[in-house]
């Protein structure tokens, strides 16, 4: 239940001396929020916020970030506890649902989606009517939105029952959808879920396998690849969560919403970044190159950007990257890659940006993306399926969000209004009369 200020209100003079009374409401932690429904009824005005930035768009239980702090909660639960004491599945339960499940609980979960992995046999032929080059995220926006057109009793979203099965099966099929894909353009026979493995396990083998032999899921990067989803899982109200919410509040079907929510992913300002820094990396190439380029950053007239830096939330360091830093040095220890030039040269940014006034200053701390892309290359993983990776994961936040809207009373079509600066109303000019 949302605290509505205990009866505080904020006054807005709005033209003519007009003074209105505007409530100010509270929630559990963060910052109190200005309720403006009302204000064009009252004033005849309305905000300007480019990007939202502050606005809050709707109420919500699952996820908090405090950026000035550097702090990231599901549920209440910080994100490094989660990243250490959990696996994936466990934490798309709390997300979904709440509060941490029991072993049973857990057990039923884990059960439900291991077998819901399987898509119909017909998304294959979808498939194989791309291009062999097309990005795998060109393909998971198309495959996740076709599932509407295999799943007809989804589309009834006001049923709890049929959107706990849409739940269901989009977390469970976007691993194998993603996998596919990677599979098509590698020119590989499509690898079937197996139902031994775990979430993460299975992921590899989908990716890594070959039907003339078995694979074996290397448990330590399953458990690094597991740690991503996780870190990955849900992060308020972003691009593509705003755009699952919106195309949700349509009544659209989730699988419409949650493609939409990969296609606002697919930008390089969102779910790309950790591709632009592997590939940062190999542009700064050798550690003794670190101070050149630090200089063309502090340039303002270069284009060079380090990226992996900033976020528009966090101005401290992003807790989700400390948990990976770790892992990077453990699977890099693993593949004997120890020595790997690209996690040397992000060590020494990184140092250099936790030291240097210029990066202080603004606020330019590493985020998620710094250390995600080393661990993913370091996996093999080819950087075209970095973001899918990212959609794969945050599959339970868009979905999440979604079912939350669905549910709230408060929910309405999202409508944002604008401030028009085209010409005024003018008269039609016929075509022998222009020019």
């Amino acid at each position: 239940m949302t605290n509505t200020g205990n009866g505080r209100t904020a006054k807005l003079e709005a033209g003519h001396n007009q003074v209105t009374e505007l409530q100010i409401m509270s929630g559990s932690v963060g910052p109190d929020v200005i309720d403006i429904r009302k204000l064009y009824a009252q004033t005849g005005t309305f905000t300007y916020d480019p990007g939202f930035t502050s606005t809050a768009a709707c109420q919500s239980k699952i996820t908090y970030i405090d950026g000035d702090e550097g702090v990231l909660l599901h549920r209440g639960y910080r994100i490094e506890d989660l990243a250490e004491h959990c696996d994936f599945l466990e934490v798309c339960y709390l997300i979904l649902y709440g509060e941490l499940p029991t072993e049973a609980e857990k057990a039923k979960f884990v059960h439900g989606v291991t077998y819901h992995t399987m898509v119909h046999e017909q998304i294959l032929n979808l498939i194989r009517g791309f291009r062999r080059d097309a990005h795998p995220m060109a393909v998971l926006i198309a495959m996740v939105g076709a599932l509407s057109a295999f799943y007809h009793e989804d589309l009834d979203i006001n049923d709890p029952h049929n959107r706990m099965i849409a739940t269901y099966r989009l977390i469970a099929k976007m691993p194998t959808i993603a996998s596919l894909a990677y599979k098509y353009s590698a020119g590989q026979p499509f690898m079937y879920p197996q139902n031994r493995h775990t979430y993460a396990g299975n992921f590899l083998h989908m990716m890594f396998g070959v039907p003339c032999e078995p694979y074996e899921v290397d448990p330590v990067l399953a458990k690094a690849l597991d740690r991503i989803f996780i870190l990955h899982a849900d992060h308020e109200q972003n691009a593509s969560t705003s755009t699952v919410r919106l195309v949700g509040s349509t009544g659209a079907s989730p699988y419409a919403a949650i493609s939409a929510g990969i296609a606002s992913l697919w930008g390089p300002a969102h779910g790309g970044a950790n591709e632009a820094v592997v590939q940062m990396l190999g542009e700064v190439g050798s550690v003794d190159k670190i101070p050149e380029f630090i200089k063309r950053a502090k340039d303002k007239d270069d284009p060079f950007r380090l990226m992996g830096f900033g976020h528009r939330v966090y101005k401290n360091y992003d807790p989700r990257a400390g948990v990976l830093k770790s892992s990077a040095d453990e699977v890099l220890e693993l593949l004997g890659q120890g020595d790997n030039p690209k996690l040397a040269i992000a060590r020494e940014l990184e140092r250099i940006a936790l030291e240097d006034d210029y990066f202080q200053e603004r606020k330019l701390f590493p985020n998620v993306d710094f250390y995600s892309g080393i661990i993913l290359e370091a996996m093999h993983i080819p950087t075209s399926m970095f973001t899918a990776i990212f959609a794969l994961a945050r599959t339970v936040g868009w979905i999440a969000q979604w079912n939350e809207m669905v549910e709230d009373p408060e929910q309405k079509i999202g409508r944002p209004r604008q401030l028009y600066t085209g010409p005024a109303q003018r008269a039609f000019v016929p075509m022998d009369q222009r020019g």
